[in-house]
């Protein structure tokens, strides 16, 4: 196997001060390759944010090495688009200058006109073109995570890194916007890392699942290839023996993890495992797609 993209060799990290530290993350072992599409799963308060700010450079290690390409990764850089999942959009900017902004600072030498055919480009990746002139105010929450998924594609990065991006989002629009990251994987080929707590949505997405165990001390565990044939339909899925079987592993291994405290954590996670792709009917379909449309 070739070098991996990105990679984290024996990486700690943890919080407070010298007499109470809080140990987050222990030794972290992970390698992502070229076009992975890698899904990281836990319960919640388990580091999983810690985990991407490690990766984006926002936060550094304790100890270990978050590397790409071989190189150290020292702080943030462009070669790596972070989605929040709490949109982090400029509320006096509309939707095309907030990507703009971003254009703007990766490619300083484009001519004007470049940037705009460029901006205009993920704007309909992401099926947001009529909303182009909005301000965040004005849009759904659905609408808004788009318009952040935009930002960071449209920085052309080597890596995505999805921070449960979709977490705050009510179940339809949620569905939704897993069949737009699904497209646009098919379409960009990125290399994508994404933290989530919901099992189905990694299972739908991803190449792989890593789960991380809880904390504190929290550790990645055994890697599950999701070997589900693309493109992947999630209303067979609920059908298919192997989704059926992958899920009973991940969620089996999961709770097994747990700390004996962990009866709060073990209900989150059960709670999202139980979650159906869902149907629409025909007429129903029809008023969503026109919401979702703006």
């Amino acid at each position: 196997m070739s070098q991996p993209l990105l990679s984290l060799k024996r990486v700690n990290k943890s919080f407070g001060g010298r007499q109470r530290r809080n140990c987050v993350l222990s030794n972290i072992n992970l390698d992502v390759q070229q076009g992975e599409f890698l899904a990281i799963v836990g319960f919640s308060g388990s580091g999983k944010t810690t985990l991407i700010s490690l990766i984006s450079g926002l936060q550094s290690p304790d100890s270990g090495q978050v590397a790409l390409h071989g190189q150290p990764i020292t702080g943030p850089g462009p070669e790596r688009g972070v989605v929040f999942q709490n949109y982090s959009l400029l509320p006096w900017l509309t939707v095309f200058e907030n990507i703009l902004l971003a254009v703007d600072q990766v490619q300083p030498t484009w001519t004007r006109e470049q940037k705009r055919e460029h901006v205009e480009r993920y704007l309909a990746l992401v099926n947001l073109s009529a909303a182009r002139n909005k301000r965040p105010s004005q849009l759904s929450g659905g609408m808004r995570q788009r318009v952040s998924v935009a930002r960071a594609l449209a920085m052309n990065p080597e890596v995505l890194l999805l921070d449960e991006p979709l977490s705050a989002l009510d179940a339809l629009t949620r569905a939704t916007l897993q069949d737009e990251f699904l497209r646009i994987w098919e379409q960009e080929r990125k290399t994508v890392v994404m933290i989530t707590n919901h099992i189905d949505e990694a299972l739908l997405l991803a190449d792989r699942i890593v789960p991380l165990t809880p904390g504190p001390g929290a550790t990645l565990g055994t890697s599950f290839v999701v070997d589900l044939p693309r493109p992947r339909d999630r209303k067979e899925l609920n059908h298919d023996v192997r989704f059926q079987q992958l899920r009973s592993e991940i969620t089996t291994y999961l709770l097994a993890q747990r700390r004996p405290t962990g009866a709060t954590e073990e209900k989150k996670l059960t709670t999202v495992t139980d979650y159906a792709p869902i149907e629409l009917p025909p007429r129903r379909r029809g008023i969503w797609a026109a919401l979702s449309a703006g």
